[in-house]
């Protein structure tokens, strides 16, 4: 088939793409690199280097003519979100809404949408299903949550098939470690470089961690799918930050100076997804543990064979 993957030179997108190149698919690429590297892209996809909002996307689909899209193309900071909502909604909102006018145009047969648990917002349960209320806390949650509005919406007027995978945090090779995005990603640079580690709050926050290798096979899983569906994509397990700090030192050995700030604006304190609908529906299930998951994370870095910072 031919699937575009709009940022597809990020950490995930970049994955995915290597995964579809593996079973033969046709790849293109869109991104701007803005926060996607050009060396995460592979060689032997079509990469255009243009914004999602760009009116030369038109050109794209006329050209390479998709069959599906994976649109992971985003801006994934939530602090930023709070502080420039005008272009977080530039890019996640009128971004999704010009590439789905393009779906619509070329007649592409199924969009995968890579959205969040920010768009559940505080959880009311401790398990949180697709069913949980959307009332996202931060900018960052509403401008991933609209898109899954405005493509459910295009899939009724105009027959498009979709898929939208609301992920857990997500963490492996190619995650950016610079910036507040990448929570894993930034503290395996802390401790491989011997610098103290910064926990925003008292550090019992729990996340529900899950390797990218496990999301690629969500996204293989959701283009083979027939239906139109939403599904949590995640372990089903809750880590806290201190707990997963500790089993990082273990895997790399060194004991490093935790230091605990204030709380941050629009950060959730506990998240699980129950991932039940997509084991069912998909036929997808996550095979990493959080031990092992950091264990390819780490023998990565000692592949790449180069400091973080």
């Amino acid at each position: 088939m031919r699937i575009l993957v709009t940022g597809g030179a990020g950490f995930i997108g970049s994955n995915i793409a290597d995964e579809l190149l593996s079973q033969n698919h046709e790849v293109g690429v869109v991104d701007n690199l803005l926060t996607g590297k050009k060396e995460n892209v592979n060689s032997k996809v079509t990469f255009y280097n243009i914004d999602i909002n760009s009116p030369c996307l038109d050109k794209v689909f006329e050209v390479f003519n998709p069959e599906i899209v994976l649109h992971l193309a985003a801006q994934v900071n939530v602090a930023l979100s709070i502080r420039e909502p005008i272009l977080d909604q530039e890019i996640n909102i009128r971004g999704t809404l010009n590439l789905l006018e393009n779906c619509k145009k070329y007649n592409v047969k199924r969009i995968v949408y890579s959205s969040s648990a920010a768009v559940y917002g505080t959880p009311l349960s401790n398990i949180i299903d697709e069913n949980h209320p959307t009332n996202p806390i931060s900018f960052y949650g509403i401008s991933k949550l609209v898109p899954e509005l405005y493509i459910r919406t295009f899939s009724k007027l105009y027959g498009i098939k979709y898929s939208i995978l609301r992920y857990s945090n997500v963490f492996g090779p190619r995650q950016d470690h610079l910036g507040e995005a990448g929570v894993v990603a930034i503290f395996a640079n802390q401790i491989i470089n011997n610098m103290g580690i910064t926990i925003f709050g008292d550090g019992e926050q729990t996340r529900d961690f899950i390797f990218v290798k496990d999301v690629v096979n969500a996204n293989i899983a959701a283009i083979n799918s027939e239906e139109n569906g939403i599904f949590n994509i995640s372990t089903k397990c809750s880590v806290t930050l201190n707990d997963m700090v500790r089993t990082m030192q273990n895997q790399v050995g060194k004991s490093t100076e935790i230091y605990y700030g204030d709380e941050r604006v629009g950060d959730i304190k506990h998240s699980c997804l129950d991932n039940r609908l997509a084991l069912q529906d998909l036929g997808w299930r996550p095979i990493y543990s959080m031990e092992n998951g950091l264990k390819e994370l780490f023998d990565y870095y000692n592949y790449i064979g180069q400091n973080l910072v």
